[in-house]
């Protein structure tokens, strides 16, 4: 193949992105290049796009990248959030989905369940491909003695019945990594330290008072229990990415439960200098159970400069993709605070129709 220069129009004029090339032979099971990432349906299962600029996502689709966008009881308007994913899923029909969410401000009151369930038809009538809930259950909500609310609490139990009854997806980020647990000197992600140096808030290591990386566990395991139709994906390796035993014994367990590997990639890859063959084989038993996530966001204030966000989003996509899909020799999509570690990791070289599960097949199969 010759090398040649992939050019895709935006707002802010065309972007240049250097496509690389490799030889391959017809009909092998493995991918190779960056013209196969381009050219594969693919989709990015964790997304926040929290803008009406639509740029971004006009260039996700040109490299065939679906985005299924998550709303967050984060701060943000949830309403406006909802608003930008009803608008685009009617725009965009065949690059965009979302998924919605509902505020918990009003736990504790006696109509909160069925307020709550009657947001999770409104964000299904308006496209939702199912229902997001956020780790500020567990880790910030309190209850009127001022203690936290665990996301087994039985006021959410109706609502949980409510989505595995409809069949609608819910997808769970609860709890924290490990490393939220340690104090700064032990922690070995780069990424979770510049997090958890700017949201002291979540570093649960100085709230002893919180619940505690085992207690936020049990109650994600208590839901599965209770609801086992539901269809449940655990946001970021299910806050398990410490432990790939750990993941595998839910997968055993729990029939209905799934993994993103949202901003988790790096910690996947701390396995794999360790263990590769552990971890390639743990990514092929499990290839039905496992969605591609980025936790890529786009909003107001990084779209400014349209051409540089779509750069930078293409860039971090294809290192991903690199990892899970080639052997090759790559630096690690996250700083690794470790002694001594490699200044790079070989990829897993997964299996074409495994890393078409990962990318594809089981969004399809999970969110319909």
């Amino acid at each position: 193949m010759n090398r040649r220069t992939f050019i895709r129009n935006t707002a802010g004029g065309l972007t240049l992105l250097p496509l690389l090339s490799s030889c391959r032979t017809k009909g092998e099971a493995y991918y190779g290049s960056a013209e196969d990432f381009e050219a594969m349906p693919k989709v990015d299962a964790h997304y926040h796009y929290d803008t009406f600029n639509e740029p971004c996502l006009q260039y996700a689709a040109s490299v065939n990248m679906h985005l299924l966008s998550i709303n967050v009881d984060a701060g943000e308007d949830l309403d406006k959030q909802l608003a930008i994913g009803e608008a685009f899923k009617k725009k965009y029909p065949g690059s965009f989905d979302f998924l919605g969410s509902f505020s918990v401000a009003g736990f504790g009151s006696a109509t909160f369940a069925g307020d709550v369930i009657a947001r999770v038809k409104r964000c299904m009538e308006a496209g939702a491909r199912g229902i997001k809930i956020w780790k500020n259950i567990g880790m910030g909500l309190l209850d009127a003695d001022g203690k936290y609310v665990m996301a087994d609490h039985p006021a959410f139990d109706p609502v949980y019945a409510y989505l595995e009854k409809e069949g609608i997806p819910m997808v769970a980020h609860l709890g924290e990594p490990r490393n939220c647990w340690l104090p700064y000197d032990r922690i070995t992600m780069g990424g979770d330290l510049n997090y958890y140096t700017q949201h002291p808030e979540y570093h649960m290591y100085q709230h002893p008072e919180a619940p505690t990386y085992e207690e936020q566990m049990a109650a994600r395991d208590h839901i599965l229990d209770k609801f086992p139709r539901l269809t449940f994906v655990g946001a970021h390796i299910g806050s398990m990415e410490w432990s790939l035993e750990e993941v595998a014994r839910r997968f055993e367990k729990y029939p209905n439960f799934h993994i993103d590997l949202a901003a988790r990639i790096g910690h996947v890859q701390l396995h794999t200098m360790r263990d590769h063959q552990k971890v390639r084989d743990f990514f092929i038993r499990y290839q039905d159970r496992i969605l591609y996530g980025s936790d890529g966001t786009v909003n107001d204030r990084n779209t400014q400069n349209a051409e540089e966000r779509c750069r930078a989003m293409y860039n971090h996509w294809l290192q991903q993709w690199k990892f899970l899909a080639t052997g090759e020799m790559l630096m690690p999509v996250d700083k690794i605070i470790i002694p001594n570690p490699p200044d790079e990791v070989k990829g897993l070289r997964l299996p074409k129709k495994v890393v078409d599960k990962l990318y594809l097949e089981n969004f399809k199969r999970i969110f319909g």
